[in-house]
């Protein structure tokens, strides 16, 4: 007869205290994987906030029939990638300055090749303004009037500019509602009948350079200024 002796209780107790600790190891990876998955889409939010748009803040496009991603709308003027500001950059002040230029108070007089708005007040002054213009080739000249006004205004990029586009193989959307995403900033002013406007932008590092379709960029902070300050009917002047 055969006696089957028990394992002593030492190796019982062994078993149970591995059986143990690999439970609470896997529970611990899950624990840590479920921990990292947060962290990842928590920080994509955080980047994707600070380069000028929220993840949440998508855009139907009726005429496309579909949602489209802030990341990919671009700005009104171009379609560079959304790169954030230097980490020298800082925004140029606007200042009250003499102008010697003979034009009524409350006119803008707008010197693409300065990259500078004034807004004239009168008396020899005029307030002045930094500006993003047109990249090469789309420059411009001429004289009209502010025909409108908005604020937080939707954007309608022109089927040119959409066909253009197009071209390169990005798309652009045919409407985006006004608001904090919206490439044309929280002000605009409509140049006559044409499609220009001196808007503001949601990257205000831009302002200063020679980046846009034709249209004058400000930062929101100067352009909600000047929004206050312009009346619809006054001339606008802009030089090369």
């Amino acid at each position: 007869m055969t006696t089957r002796l028990a394992p002593p209780a030492c190796s019982r107790s062994v078993a149970v205290r591995i059986k143990t600790g690999t439970r609470s190891a896997l529970r611990m990876r899950r624990r840590f994987v479920l921990f990292a998955a947060f962290a990842f889409v928590a920080a994509s939010a955080a980047a994707q906030t600070r380069s000028g748009y929220d993840p949440r803040s998508w855009t139907y496009d009726e005429a496309a029939n579909a949602v489209i991603p802030p990341s990919s709308l671009g700005q009104a003027d171009d379609t560079e990638e959304d790169e954030g500001p230097p980490p020298s950059w800082s925004p140029v002040p606007k200042q009250v300055v003499r102008y010697s230029d003979l034009q009524p108070a409350g006119s803008i007089i707008v010197n693409t090749g300065e990259r500078r708005l004034y807004y004239v007040l009168g008396n020899g002054k005029a307030l002045r303004y930094a500006i993003g213009v047109g990249k090469e080739g789309f420059a411009w000249a001429g004289r009209d009037k502010i025909s409108d006004k908005k604020e937080w205004p939707d954007w309608r990029p022109p089927r040119e500019m959409r066909s253009r586009v197009a071209a390169t193989g990005k798309s652009l959307p045919a409407h985006v509602a006004g608001g904090p995403n919206n490439p044309l900033g929280a002000r605009a002013l409509y140049i006559g009948n044409t499609l220009y406007r001196i808007h503001g932008t949601n990257q205000p590092w831009t302002v200063g350079n020679a980046n846009s379709s034709g249209c004058i960029r400000l930062t929101n902070e100067d352009i909600i200024d000047l929004y206050a300050r312009a009346q619809v009917g006054a001339q606008v002047i802009v030089r090369q």
